[in-house]
Order: structure tokens, then sequence, then C-alpha cells
């Protein structure tokens, strides 16, 4: 018995003489089975690979009589089998040729499939690797979700003693393929030829244009022939744009671009084009305090004035009657090529209503109208044909010193006023209400009011200086500070209150100046 199994182990290890566990041999597939693969390996025991040891992308795959590699993971055999691998095969010559790729720079193809704390997983033929968060991407990102799913080709940048761990990099490939299209890009480049690039970022002062491996600088004022407040009125991230290379310094690598330059410059010539005179149509495009743009083709706009939207009405806000986009129809005033300005003029579409102003109109002439507003300075008086005549604060009245037109007349009260003057030119009608009447100051005032005279009045204002009462008539006095007998340390304020009836002396009958003296040192009633 003995005997027997000494030539029993002699024959089976004449049988796997030369097959080592770690062996890599080719056999031949007999049976797919559900559990696994019966493979020909040539020796007197066929080979079995379970299905764990396969890739799951080889499971569905394999046929009868394929040609396959295999790894002896041990060569006793398990029910009449001798274990094999095709696992452990794939994992072994993955790791190979990372280790190759490693020593030789050689870029290997893999797919992002998670984030890890630093950075992200990636998988390469069944192998995870480590992408550190810098060696993403060639710019600092915040957010990589995005990048889950992406297969790209990696730079294995270092492998441990125990293969157990690498360490990849995107961000290497991309510099690397940066440069070569950076130095094509740069044998190009000419100054004046048109070339294609990518809207890579936008600021305040312009754009900055991917040309292929190297950015190019498109100021804000070399996009267009027009005005433009941001880049973003015109291009957005991601945009394919054509533009011309202006400017280029090999050395420094730095290119200027332009986007206006591709089209002649409108201003060329656009006087001749534009004429004074010349009826236009354009689209308004931007509206200030000051006026409304009006574009007449690209990269020439021209300016209405506020002074010259309409004849008679005084717009202060050109929004409330036009919007962005409307079609305007306006007259050529002017226009400066060396200033880039352009003005332009819709009230002048019109007849001038000034003109049969002038002729309805007289100096002299008593009008009525009605108050529209007030002002420190006045009031503003709309008349028949709308027109808006200016009553100065000083030609309200004869007699009284008033400081705001609101002591005498109210807004939207009803009034009969004088012509003045009448200033078509500069389109303003100046009107009076004292006119109406006689000047009291000639002869009415200094024959009625004589010096030494005692009068009655009512304090209508108190000031530093002195106290003003109204006298018979409406007409206005002033008592001096210096002619009033003042309680020490009281102001004039404090003894004296306005409505109150005072006596005074008149001291003073300034004709020429429209003033009336008074004293109440030695004459004073309450």
């Amino acid at each position: 018995m003995e005997l027997q199994r000494e030539e029993l182990e002699k024959l089976y290890a004449d049988t796997f003489r030369g097959l080592q566990p770690g062996t890599i041999l080719k056999g031949r597939v007999i049976q797919v089975k559900h559990d696994g693969v019966i493979v020909d390996i040539g020796t007197k025991w066929e080979g079995f690979i379970p299905s764990v040891e396969l890739p799951a992308e080889e499971r569905n795959n394999l046929k009868q009589g394929e040609e396959i590699e295999v790894y002896v993971t041990d060569v006793r055999h398990h029910d009449g089998f001798v274990s094999l691998s095709r696992e452990r095969l794939v994992r072994i010559k993955t790791w190979d040729m990372l280790e190759n790729a490693c020593n030789t720079g050689t870029p290997v193809d893999g797919k992002i499939t998670g984030k890890v704390k630093g950075g992200m997983t990636v998988e390469i033929c069944g192998i995870n690797a480590f992408l550190p968060g810098s060696h993403i991407d060639i710019k600092s990102c915040k957010d990589t979700d995005h990048f889950i799913g992406l297969v790209c080709p990696f730079k294995v940048m270092k492998i441990n003693n125990q293969r157990s761990n690498i360490i990849v990099s995107r961000r290497i490939m991309l510099e690397e393929q940066r440069d070569i299209l950076r130095k094509e890009t740069l044998s190009k480049l000419k100054e004046g030829t048109l070339v294609e690039g990518t809207v890579k970022n936008l600021t305040d002062y312009g754009a900055f244009i991917d040309l292929g491996g190297i950015d190019g600088l498109l100021h804000i004022s070399d996009m267009s022939w027009g005005k433009i407040s941001h880049p973003g009125e015109l291009f957005r991230i991601g945009d394919t744009v054509e533009v011309v290379i202006l400017g280029f310094d090999r050395e420094l690598g730095k290119v200027t671009l332009g986007y206006k330059q591709k089209k002649p410059d409108p201003w060329i010539d656009a006087e001749k084009r534009y004429p004074t005179g010349k009826t236009i149509i354009g689209k308004v495009t931007n509206i200030v305090d000051y006026g409304i743009f009006i574009q007449l083709e690209e990269g020439l706009d021209g300016l209405v004035h506020v002074s010259e939207l309409d004849w008679l009405e005084k717009i202060k806000n050109p929004s409330k009657y036009f919007s962005i986009g409307d079609a305007v129809e306006a007259v050529v005033l002017n226009v400066n090529t060396a200033q880039k300005r352009i003005s332009l003029s819709i009230k002048q579409l019109k007849p001038n209503p000034w003109e049969a102003i002038k002729q309805k109109y007289t100096v002299g002439q008593r009008v009525n109208g009605r108050v529209k507003s007030l002002s420190d300075f006045g009031a503003f008086v709309t008349l028949d044909e709308e027109i808006d005549a200016l009553l100065h604060i000083s030609e309200i009245s004869w007699t009284k010193h008033i400081k705001h037109p609101s002591e005498l007349i109210k807004k939207g009260q009803k009034l009969e006023v004088v012509i003045l003057s009448i200033d078509a030119e500069k389109e303003r009608i100046a009107v009076g209400l004292k006119g109406l009447t006689p000047d009291p100051w000639i002869e009415e005032i200094p024959n009625k009011y004589k010096l030494g005279e005692q009068v009655k009045g009512k304090i209508t204002k108190i000031a530093d200086f002195g106290i003003f009462i109204e006298l018979e008539g409406g007409v206005e006095g002033l008592i001096y500070s210096s002619e009033i007998e003042q309680t020490q340390d009281k102001s004039l304020d404090e003894t004296f209150k306005i409505g109150t009836e005072l006596t005074a002396r008149i001291i003073k009958v300034d004709a020429p100046e429209r003033k009336i003296g008074l004293s109440i040192k030695t004459t004073r009633e309450i």
C-alpha cells in the first residue's frame, strides 16, 4: 500500500513537472459553465476558472474553442481540475503596464469613478488609482462632480513597491497637450490674420480668448465701433468667435485681438452718408437723463438731446416717453467724426410753433394762464398753446418782498399776466404779474408817505436786521434793528410777534430802491 501511494505521488509530480502556482500559460476553452470555465491547458489534468476569477466583461463573452491566457493559482487538483484565474492575470499585466507607463511617461486611459478625501478615484483596467485634487485640472476646481464618468488619458506619477497604491495626474496630460497646441498656434499667428477662438473669461475691461494653448486679450474698446458698457453684451463664456490678430509679442507670448476690425470703421465718411438735414429711422439703444441714443447703423449711434425732443414740453425724464428698441425717426443736425458724435433732433421734424407764437403774442399783451409749477426763483405759467412762460419772483409784486412765490400764488391757480419778452431762438417767454398795475413807487408811494409821519402796520416778518411791517395798500416797510429800543438780552423774535400791530415813524422813502425805512425808538404801540 505504501508503495502504491509513492507511485501515485511520483506520477502526479511527473504530470505537473514545470507547472507551478504563478505560471502563465495558454489554454483553450472546453466548456463554459454557469460557475466557471473548463480549460485545456495541455496537461493530464484540465484547468478550471471559477466565475469569481473571471473579469466581469469576459464572463458572457467566452466561447468554446477560444484560446486564452490563464494564471495558475494552485497545481493541486480540486475535483479533478487545476485552479486557474483570468482576473489575476489581467491584474498582473495591468500592474506591469502601469509600472512601464510610470517609468517611460506613457499615458494610460482611465475612468474617473468617484470622489475621495483629497481627490478622486480613477479605474484603469480594473485597478483603482488616486487622482489628487491638484492634478484634476489645470485650474483649481471647487466642484468636481462633473468629472465623474469622464474617460481620458492620465500620467502615472508614482507606484509604491507593494503595488498597492497608484497616483495619477490628468493635469500633466492637459499641460503637455496645451504646450503642443501652444507651439502649433504660435507658429501660425501673424498680425492681421483671422483666427477662431473660444471665449474663456470675461472681465469689465475685455475678454480672454483661447486661441489654442494661448490666450489673447480682446479689449472692450476693440469689440465694437459703437459704445458698449460690458463685454457680456456681445459675448458669453464658451462662445466660438472669429477675431483679428492686432498685435503679437512672440517672446512674451502676448496676443492682442480685435473684433470690430473685421468690419470697416463706420465713422469713415459718416459726414457724407449722413449730411445735415437728412431724415433717418433708427433704433433706441440707450436712454439717459440728458437724451436718447439712436442707432443709425451698427457701430454708429446718434444723440437726441432732451432739448431736441419736443418744441414745447420740457422733458426731464426721456424714459417716460421712449423704450429701448423703439424705432424712432429723427433728423441729422451735425456729425463730428473727430469726436465720433452725431447730433439728432426729433422736434425739428415738426413745424416750429415758436414762429406762430411770435405772431400771436407781443410784448405788453395781457394773456391768461394757469400756474404749472413753482420754484425758488419764480413760477411757470402755461399759456394757451401749452407754452410754459416764466413768471420770475421779482415780477410778482411791486411792494412785497417775498422769499418764495407760494406766499402769493398757488399751483393750478388761474392768472392774468402780461408778456414781458419773447425769445423764439431760446424758446423762452417771460411774463409779469405786477405789470398789470402801474408802478406805485413812481408817484403814489412817494406822495402818500412823507418823512416824519407816523404810520400803522402789522408785523409780517422778523429778521436779525429788523422787522418788516405791512402798511396800508400792501406796502412793506422795514424797521431796522438800530431803530428799535430792545429789552436787554432778548432777541427781536422774543420781543415781537408776527401779526402784532405797530405804530412807527417814517425815516426814509427811497423810491429807486423801493424801500421805506421806519423807526419805533420814540413811538411804540402794541
